[in-house]
């Protein structure tokens, strides 16, 4: 037998024109590949029931659980919140105030700098949904107005979590105050999947800032941004020809 087939029988099988070799490798595939038949009569009252079960779990776990701990830890929330898919982490030394009516995925990262002077402040205001995978670094402030939508994978960077100078970097020495600064959402704005909002950037009232966008300046009220760095498309509310 070959080495290989010694040493790492899955690369010989795959790899070696041995009838043995290609016959197992047939048997794998098929084996890997095995089903069992799913009649709908049967299988859908099955799925419907597995949704049904699961949703019930979530909401007790939602209600119960996740809620309380979170609130546990915000120094003041807001009625009917509503977390999904888990608890928001929260790393760093940070404020948390929010309103009423606020939706966040459990998959969301708040984060307060360290190395702040004084404890750094979340504040989201009413009706405010954040989606799946976004993360809010916060260094000093960072303030979000009512009725804002952040959609899923943003960033908002109040600050960078590591120095420019490499040297600093290689010794674990954290990010200068220099590189921090607030950001602020005004009321009714729209940040797209996956737009990275860098330090001390302004949103304007009911803005978009389309998806991917990378905001590095302040962005009006009443326009459509987009792009890296972002600039303004056009105006929201046009005036008549």
């Amino acid at each position: 037998m070959p080495t290989c087939s010694i040493q790492n029988p899955r690369l010989w099988l795959k790899t070696s024109q041995h009838p043995a070799a290609r016959h197992g490798l047939a048997l794998l595939r098929a084996l890997r590949g095995f089903e069992l038949p799913a009649p709908r009569v049967l299988y859908r009252p099955l799925y419907t029931l597995h949704r049904q079960l699961r949703g019930a779990i979530a909401t007790v776990a939602r209600v119960f659980y996740w809620t309380p701990l979170f609130r546990s830890r915000c120094q003041q929330g807001g009625k009917q919140l509503y977390l999904y898919g888990g608890m928001p982490y929260v790393s760093g030394s940070l404020n948390i105030r929010f309103g009423d009516r606020c939706r966040i995925s459990g998959q969301t990262t708040f984060s307060g700098r360290n190395a702040s002077r004084e404890t750094p402040e979340l504040i989201l205001g009413n009706n405010i949904d954040i989606g799946w995978m976004s993360t809010i670094a916060v260094a000093g402030k960072i303030v979000i107005g009512d009725n804002v939508r952040i959609a899923g994978r943003a960033f908002i960077a109040g600050y960078p979590g590591h120095p420019l100078d490499a040297a600093q970097r290689a010794n674990g020495l954290p990010d200068l105050d220099e590189q921090t600064g607030d950001v602020i959402i005004e009321n009714d704005a729209w940040i797209a999947t996956g737009v990275t909002i860098m330090p001390g950037v302004r949103i304007g009232k009911r803005s978009i800032v389309a998806a991917g966008s990378v905001v590095t300046r302040d962005i009006p009220a009443d326009v459509l941004a987009g792009g890296c760095p972002a600039v303004v498309i056009r105006s929201l509310h046009p005036t008549s020809a």
